[in-house]
């Protein structure tokens, strides 16, 4: 089987076919690109309205067509344009998966600006510091996240506002979506290079600020054809190893997508929305996650691909409507963020009527995926991720960056053309993590000789909470805010639900006398709700430290029972 995935992948990607790689050198540095490659994401979006009407974004009844979401984000566009946006410019969208956002999306890279991903679970404070980070233009936002810049907008007098689904009338300082969509439908017309920022996500850091990730045109387009080859590549080969035609390539139905994970993360946007927009589907947006809605929507909308985190497909499977809906029309389930564990990959095998299981591995650096496997490739391997896209690289090295070679286990580094340019105003952040073109992952993982990569542990201080990256430090910083608080130290703690949720070990300053509760309720004053610890372990003794003085927090992870937090 293996190697007719050998000769599909070859085949694909040789001279003349529409995934055909090149090396191109991008700032000194050789990078793995696709020949046929669109420069740039406006390409891609003004390539979608021959679909005209086919509908595109479903959210709650409400639908829109190609034909109306192209009118919508030319209008969009040129209102940003009458207000001074150029290329090069940036705009940030804080709103929760509704349709504006892709609307406002597709506006703003397709008029040469870049959009700032704000994540909708950011209090004030963590909003404050990436509009001052990123220093956008306008903001547009929904209700909620508008009321949090409130509190916020002396601080940034010179932001212009736009608001998204208000219940009330816009206040005075900021401008009504309504106004924006009904300017003039003409998008301007601007030149694009492929190394051009097309947006700033956001990801934690080591340090407990978060790093604007710079995503070019070149990787959020080598990406976006990563995710159809996948698509393409492992179908055919299934073909080729059961002695049948291989389907041609685009040939498949357009998908229809739900979208259940945010918009400000890769995994939704660039790897769900991208996709499904290149090859005209449709995307069935969901206000909040919920099992039974998603069944619901999967049999009214006839979706055919889910891609959450892991814990959503595993309710999925386990709500008990999943034996009176009809999920027919799903033929494929799973997701990334987190690593499926090889019962769910089972579970989805034998329990879903024609749904497949596949899972991608990626990062915000990396544009989206790094690596995916799905399929009859996905149940033989089930502790995999995959073998590496094409346009990337990848090695596992050691201490020094040595290569270690295949079967040895060593940090996963890639290259290729999907890596950031780099963090935003970080260029010593930026040093850190790209050697030479090879990002860092941070994974500690193997590659065996079929190329499939295994992750085998995170070098991160990170818990990957239910798709949602929370570095320790982060919230270490949080807890040791309050005056209470002489030591502690955070770490995962394993969840069935989520993959990891947060913990934490607190040692009291002599005298004080706090709950959970209330140390919790602190927290939430200076971290999103996902990055509270759910579990915290008050010690009545100092931290356990080594010789140099860290604290020992794998052996508090081992020792700690659940049962005993609070």
């Amino acid at each position: 089987m293996y190697e007719h995935l050998q000769q599909a992948w070859q085949q694909l990607i040789g001279p003349g076919q529409p995934f055909e790689i090149e090396t191109a050198t991008v700032g000194g540095v050789p990078l793995r690109s696709f020949r046929h490659a669109p420069p740039s994401l406006r390409e891609i979006w003004l390539s979608t309205a021959g679909y005209a009407d086919r509908d595109y974004l479903v959210f709650e009844g409400e639908r829109c067509s190609y034909a109306e979401a192209h009118v919508f984000t030319a209008s969009i566009a040129q209102w940003l344009h009458r207000e001074g946006v150029r290329p090069g410019d940036r705009v940030a969208i804080a709103m929760r998966n509704f349709p504006e956002w892709m609307l406002a999306y597709w506006a703003v890279t397709s008029m040469g600006a870049v959009v700032v991903g704000m994540n909708a679970w950011w209090v004030a404070q963590e909003m404050a510091f990436a509009l001052e980070d990123s220093a956008p233009l306008v903001l547009i936002c929904d209700r909620e996240r508008l009321q949090r810049f409130t509190e916020l907008r002396e601080r940034f007098p010179a932001v212009k506002v736009v608001a998204v689904r208000l219940q009330d009338d816009a206040p005075a300082w900021a401008t009504d979506w309504i106004e924006v969509i009904n300017a003039p439908p003409e998008l301007p017309t601007v030149s694009i290079a492929p190394e051009d920022d097309a947006c700033i996500f956001y990801t934690s850091g080591t340090t407990g600020r978060p790093k604007g990730a710079r995503l070019t045109h070149r990787g959020c387009v080598a990406n976006v054809m990563n995710v159809a080859f996948i698509n393409t590549v492992q179908p055919v080969a299934v073909a080729l190893a059961n002695g049948k035609t291989p389907p041609a390539p685009g040939s498949a139905p357009p998908p229809n997508s739900l979208l259940a994970t945010p918009l400000f993360h890769v995994t939704a946007n660039n790897c769900v929305a991208h996709g499904t927009t290149m090859a005209g589907g449709k995307l069935v947006h969901m206000y909040k996650w919920d099992a039974g809605d998603a069944l619901r929507l999967i049999e009214e909308e006839g979706v055919t691909t889910f891609n959450g985190v892991p814990m959503m497909a595993r309710e999925i499977l386990m709500h008990p409507d999943f034996a009176h809906r009809d999920t027919s029309t799903l033929t494929v389930l799973g997701g990334g963020g987190a690593a499926l564990q090889p019962d769910l990959v089972e579970k989805i095998q034998t329990r879903s009527r024609a749904a497949r299981p596949n899972t991608g591995y990626g990062m915000t650096e990396t544009s989206g995926i790094i690596a995916a496997v799905s399929a009859d490739f996905f149940v033989d391997k089930p502790a995999s991720v995959g073998p590496a896209v094409p346009t990337l690289e990848a090695k596992c090295v050691g201490p020094s960056g040595e290569d270690v070679g295949l079967n040895a286990v060593g940090e996963l580094w890639v290259r290729g053309a999907p890596v950031i340019k780099g963090y935003l105003n970080r260029p010593d952040a930026t040093a850190e993590a790209i050697t030479d073109g090879w990002l860092h992952t941070g994974d500690i993982a193997r590659i065996d000789d079929d190329g499939f990569i295994f992750l085998v542990d995170r070098a991160k201080d990170m818990v990957l909470r239910g798709g949602e990256n929370v570095y320790c430090a982060e919230v270490e910083n949080a807890l040791f805010a309050h005056e209470a608080v002489a030591e502690c130290v955070v770490f995962a703690v394993a969840d069935d639900r989520l993959g990891e949720e947060v913990g934490a070990a607190v040692y009291l300053s002599s005298g004080a006398a706090i709950d959970a509760m209330h140390l919790r309720g602190h927290c939430a004053g200076h971290l999103a709700p996902f990055k509270v610890p759910r579990y915290i372990w008050f010690l009545p003794e100092p931290l356990p430290r080594n010789a140099s003085g860290k604290f020992l927090k794998r052996e508090l992870r081992e020792t700690l029972r659940v049962a005993d937090a609070q």
